[in-house]
């Protein structure tokens, strides 16, 4: 059979369960539960169980969810410039997408981690990785905001990342495409010789979370997939799938597809760390970025590094091990015990189930079928716990309840599969709507999972919702797995593709969220820490404009002397100090985004004005009764003109100030005493 002819049977082979499943999935009103409605049912004022937060996937962002209602709560920006509120396009937060490749404003989130403390999650952090351009971002759950991106240097498709220890004390991720390293012009031909693999470790402060690259594991140029880190009794150890043992760089459907296992990288940190002390590592040279914002002025300082630390397998012994997993492997999980190891195959028909203890008993014996560049390859059989037979077709992803048991999706069959982790028995299978990739159970990769609700995240949805063109709503699933039985409760379209997921009780995140920025707490250089400190100053073509912002006024609202060709920066200090308040400014022809200013913030905008005339900017966010007047006009002369820098208050609007804000809080008083009286 020519490469065509199987390429063509292969992917028949392949596609042929989906559209029989997809045909048989057609009517799916009768699998929806009578009681569905009421079990996600949240009243009116009441808050969901639990957050979840969705990895965007193309979009770069995440989103969060609240279960088991479904209802999106927020998108919080991170990969991609966002215009809703200038994330990307303000001069505090352009730093945040520098790269040694340059500004990248976009990039492809997937793998969603929050941090651990003891095995469970802690409510602190959330981190997330970048595809396309390698990097690593962190979010503040106290603010749902992007504080911190790193650069991961000489890898290429950062897929397998970023996962993390049980107290948060590394980031793990592992490249997916080899590449040259460091990068030098060869011909793609000399794959096997000239590319490489790296296994990178970023260390995460406990007390800021800041990140840091703290050493890289050189390997064997294969593709690393995904990862998951031991527990409990694993802690110490990283599990990484790998496919392409062939080392293939052309038609990888094919050519990366033909040997009958691959492998699973297992690794011990905890022997890296003592390398890395012994001072057993190489430096190189190389250039990667690291993007901080400060808490106080929310200004993202951009460095720059270039030197990185390497750890050669052949260099230190009993750190780096393989041990075979069926063909094209992708999901790597730990069970909530750590000592289960779930590894599977997407062109398997069986899913390998290893043991901790197993695999610890096979290195002390030195049960070894061969090395790879100094890795020594474990012997598949004396590191199984068993195997879980014919559980249906393209296993991809499983996580775990509080009660033994395993969860797994499977792409080309299109259900998830319950199955008993001790025993390796099938309980329950149901069907999904239509090929889920990954799922996530709340804490269900921790050591202290809740066993209440899955969701399926789909790479199909078409029947699903009401068609909207060419490209449709992206899909969840909702399941009450807190039964023997599973049950479809929930479908909800998603933004962007709903990679991966994680959710976590909402109690351990709401008591920390911060409601606003204390003004006294404020050192943003060009911070205005009171109306009566506005003003404009030029210094050459650079004029900035320090304005505040307060219901329901900007100030100054009238400036004059701008020229053509002048760099205008307004900074806006929002000095409002109460929840739910932020104000927005818009700047009429102005070539980028507008801001949102939460209160006790400061925000700068730059303009360009390109031509003579009298320009008007508004605030953005309906923030008062009288949020339509909140506006201002800006006079630009011709370049060279002799109009001299002017601003103040609308003096007619001033002159209002005091009979607005008496009819704002008479409004206010009585739409309290209305809701009192209901």
């Amino acid at each position: 059979m020519d490469t065509k002819k199987m390429i063509n049977y292969g992917l028949w082979m392949l596609l042929l369960p989906v559209f029989m499943s997809s045909c048989e999935q057609k009517d799916t009103k009768k699998v929806i539960e009578g009681n569905a409605a009421q079990q996600v049912y949240v009243e009116p004022g009441e808050y969901d169980e639990f957050y979840a937060f969705m990895s965007g996937g193309f979009s770069g962002q995440i989103t969060a969810y609240g279960l088991p209602s479904g209802r999106l709560l927020r998108e919080i920006p991170v990969f991609s410039q966002y215009p809703e509120n200038g994330y990307g396009y303000s001069e505090e937060t352009k730093p945040m997408f520098n790269t040694s490749y340059g500004f990248v404003p976009w990039d492809d989130s997937h793998h969603i981690e929050l941090s651990q403390t003891k095995g469970e999650f802690d409510g602190r952090w959330l981190f997330v990785n970048g595809n396309n351009t390698p990097r690593i971002a962190r979010i503040d759950l106290t603010t749902f905001e992007t504080v911190e991106i790193l650069e991961i240097p000489d890898v290429a498709g950062l897929h397998c990342a970023p996962f993390i220890t049980e107290n948060s004390e590394y980031l793990v991720s592992g490249t997916r495409f080899s590449v040259p390293i460091p990068q030098k012009d060869v011909p793609i031909e000399t794959y096997k010789e000239n590319f490489k693999g790296l296994i990178n470790y970023v260390s995460v402060d406990p007390e800021h979370g800041h990140m840091e690259l703290a050493f890289q594991i050189e390997m064997p140029g294969f593709n690393y997939d995904l990862a998951r880190n031991g527990k409990a009794v694993s802690h110490g150890w990283s599990f990484l799938t790998t496919y392409n043992s062939e080392q293939a760089h052309s038609l990888l459907e094919v050519n990366a597809s033909q040997k009958d296992k691959d492998l699973m990288a297992i690794i011990n940190w905890k022997k890296a760390e003592q390398y890395m002390e012994e001072g057993r590592f190489t430096e190189r040279q190389t250039s990667y970025f690291h993007n901080l914002m400060d808490e106080s002025s929310g200004i993202v300082e951009s460095e720059e590094k270039t030197l990185t630390k390497i750890l050669n397998p052949k260099d230190c012994p009993d750190m780096v091990y393989f041990i075979p997993v069926p063909k094209s492997p992708h999901g790597c999980d730990v069970d909530p015990s750590g000592e289960y190891i779930v590894g599977n195959g997407k062109l398997s028909a069986d899913m390998s189930v290893y043991s901790f203890s197993k695999i610890q008993k096979a290195i002390e014996e030195e049960n070894f079928d061969g090395e790879i560049d100094g890795i020594p390859i474990i012997n598949y059989e004396a590191g199984l716990h068993g195997i879980l037979k014919k559980p249906g077709l393209g296993p991809l992803h499983t996580e775990f309840d509080d009660k033994g048991n395993a969860y797994t999706t499977f792409f080309i069959s299109s259900e998830v599969v319950k199955w008993d982790v001790e025993t390796k028995e099938i309980l329950d299978r149901h069907a999904t709507y239509y090929s889920p990739g990954h799922l996530v159970i709340p804490g269900g990769e921790t050591r202290k999972p809740d066993g209440k609700y899955l969701v399926a995240m789909n790479k199909i949805t078409k029947d699903r919702y009401l068609p909207t063109g060419p490209e449709l709503a992206h899909s969840a699933q909702l399941f009450d797995i807190s039964g023997d039985k599973m049950k479809l409760i929930l479908d909800f379209p998603t933004k962007g593709e709903p990679h991966y997921a994680q959710a976590i009780k909402a109690d351990k995140i709401m008591p920390n969220s911060k409601k606003f920025y204390n003004i006294e707490d404020n050192t943003h250089p060009h911070a205005t820490l009171g109306e009566g400190k506005t003003r404009v100053e030029r210094d050459g073509n650079d004029v900035h404009v320090y304005m505040t912002a307060m219901r329901s006024h900007l100030a100054p609202d009238n400036i004059e002397g701008f020229k053509v060709g002048d760099k205008v920066y307004f900074h806006l200090t929002n000095l409002e100090q109460d929840w739910d308040v932020p104000h927005g400014f818009a700047m009429q022809g102005a070539t980028n985004a507008e801001l949102l200013v939460m209160p006790g913030q400061t925000k700068t905008l730059l303009w360009e004005p390109k031509k003579v005339g009298v320009f008007a900017f508004y605030c953005t966010d309906f923030c008062s009764a009288l949020h339509q007047e909140m506006s201002g006009y800006a006079r630009v002369s011709p370049k060279g003109s002799d109009v001299k820098l002017k601003w103040g208050l609308n003096e007619e609007l001033r002159s209002g100030q005091q009979a607005a804000n008496e009819f704002y809080d008479q409004a206010r008083a009585n739409a309290n005493a209305t809701a009192s009286n209901n």
